[in-house]
C-alpha cells in the first residue's frame, strides 16, 4: 500500500471520489479478531457517509493474507496511530490503548468471560482470571474503550464487581455471531451440499481450541479412527494455523478422510450442517450448542466454574467410541446471550453513536453465514 496514495496521505485528498466521510478503523491483530469483526461490518453497508480502513498492528503472514482477501483499504498501523478516526473497531484489549478514537471493543469468542481459569502465557501459578479483569480493561487509571460489549447481562454483574469504572462504557448488546448462526439454521440442507454431504449421510465435526489442551493435541486420533460410515470434518482454531502454517496442518492431517474447514470463515456453517460435534473448551464448541447440535466432548481441561465450558463439562458426555452418546443441551443459546437476536441493532445504534450519525433507515443486517468455499 502506498501512503500517498490512500484517502489519509498528503497526496490522497484529489483521489477522493467521495468527500468528507466518517473515519471507521478496524484493528486486525490476528484472523480470530478479523473474523469477529467482519460481523459487524455489514451494520455500516451502503451508507456513503462513512469510509472503512484496516490495519495490522503487528506483522503476521496469516493475518496479512485475510486482510488481503478481505479487500479492504488496508494502512500500516504507524500511519493509523498518526490520526484520528471516528470509531475504531476491536476485539481484542491489545492496542486499544493506542487506538486513535473512539473504540467499540467486541469478545472475540463466545462470551466476554474466558472459560479457561488463567491466561496461558502466565502459566499454573498465575492468579485466576475471567476476561472482565480490571487489569485488562484499565490503562493508566482509565477505560481507553468507549464501548464495551458484553454477551450477556450476567456479564455486566461481574463487570459492576471487578471493574466498576468500565461500567459507563458496558452496552449488553448479545452475540452476534451466534445470531448469525440462528438465522442461517433454515439454510442446512445447502451448507451439507456445499460440504459434499449427502441426505443420508451423517455428518460429524470435531471441534479443537488451540493449545495443548485441545482436541487437536489431546485426542489426534479422533481424526482418523472414527467409523468410515460418518463423513468426518475438521474444525481447527485460527491460532493452530498461524501457529503452524497451513501446509503442517494439512500434512498432518494428509492421512485422514476428513474435510478440512479453513480458518477464516467455514466453521459456523459446518456447525449448522453436523449432525454431532466432539468438541473441547473452545467457542466454536460453544457455538454449535447453542445452535442445538447433538453434542460430545473429546476432552476438557480446569475450567473456570460457572463458565460455558464447565456448562458443557457437566451437560455434555465424553467421546467413547459411539456417537450415539451425543446430547442436545437445550436452552444454551440463553447463557451465552441474553439478547437473542437483536444484536444487530444494540451495535449499530452503538456504532453510530460514536460516529455522531443518526443511523440509516433500512433494516438491520443480519445475513446467513457464507457455506465452505
Amino acid at each position: 500500500m502506498n501512503w500517498f496514495t490512500t484517502p489519509l496521505g498528503a497526496g490522497g485528498a484529489h483521489r477522493v471520489t467521495v468527500p468528507g466521510c466518517r473515519k471507521v478503523l478496524v484493528i486486525v491483530p490476528t484472523v480470530v479478531a478479523g473474523t469477529r469483526l467482519l460481523d459487524l461490518l455489514p451494520l455500516l453497508d451502503s451508507d456513503f457517509r462513512v469510509q472503512t480502513y484496516f490495519t495490522q498492528p503487528e506483522p503476521d503472514v496469516g493475518t496479512a493474507q485475510f486482510l488481503s482477501a478481505v479487500g479492504g483499504l488496508v494502512i500500516p498501523w504507524e500511519m493509523a496511530v498518526q490520526h484520528e478516526f471516528d470509531l475504531v473497531l476491536a476485539a481484542s484489549y491489545r492496542f486499544v490503548d493506542r487506538a486513535p478514537g473512539h473504540v467499540l471493543v467486541l469478545p472475540h469468542g463466545a462470551s466476554a468471560l474466558k472459560s479457561r481459569q488463567r491466561v496461558r502465557s502466565a502459566g499454573r501459578g498465575a492468579q485466576p482470571t475471567h476476561g472482565l479483569d480490571r487489569q485488562l480493561l484499565m490503562r493508566g487509571g482509565k477505560v481507553p474503550a468507549s464501548v464495551i460489549a458484553l454477551s450477556h447481562d450476567h456479564e455486566l454483574e461481574v463487570l459492576a464487581e471487578s471493574c466498576p469504572e468500565a461500567l459507563p462504557a458496558a452496552v449488553v448488546a448479545g452475540d452476534i455471531c451466534l445470531d448469525r448462526m440462528r438465522a442461517s439454521l433454515p439454510f442446512r440442507e445447502h451448507y451439507r451440499r456445499a460440504l459434499g454431504v449427502g441426505p443420508e449421510e451423517t455428518l460429524v465435526t470435531i471441534s479443537s481450541t488451540w493449545t495443548a489442551d485441545s482436541t487437536f493435541c489431546q485426542r489426534p486420533e479422533l481424526y482418523r479412527e472414527l467409523p468410515r460410515s460418518v463423513r468426518t470434518a475438521a474444525v481447527l482454531h485460527p491460532n493452530i494455523w498461524a501457529a503452524h502454517g497451513a501446509w503442517q496442518v494439512r500434512s498432518w492431517l494428509a492421512d485422514c478422510d476428513v474435510i478440512v474447514i479453513p480458518p477464516e470463515e467455514g466453521w459456523r456453517a459446518t456447525m449448522i450442517a453436523s449432525d454431532v460435534v466432539i468438541g473441547d473448551h473452545g467457542s466454536t464448541t460453544q457455538y454449535a450448542a447453542g445452535v442445538g447440535a447433538r453434542m460430545l466432548l473429546a476432552t476438557c481441561p480446569e475450567v473456570r466454574h460457572g463458565s460455558l465450558a464447565h456448562v458443557l463439562r457437566e451437560a455434555v458426555p465424553m467421546y467413547t467410541n459411539d456417537i450415539a452418546e451425543a446430547v442436545v443441551v437445550e436452552n444454551f443459546a440463553e447463557l451465552i446471550s441474553s439478547r437473542l437476536d437483536r444484536s444487530g441493532a444494540i451495535l449499530r445504534a452503538a456504532m453510530y453513536r460514536l460516529l455522531g450519525l443518526p443511523e440509516p433507515a433500512h433494516a438491520v443486517p443480519i445475513s446467513p453465514v457464507r457455506r465452505v468455499r
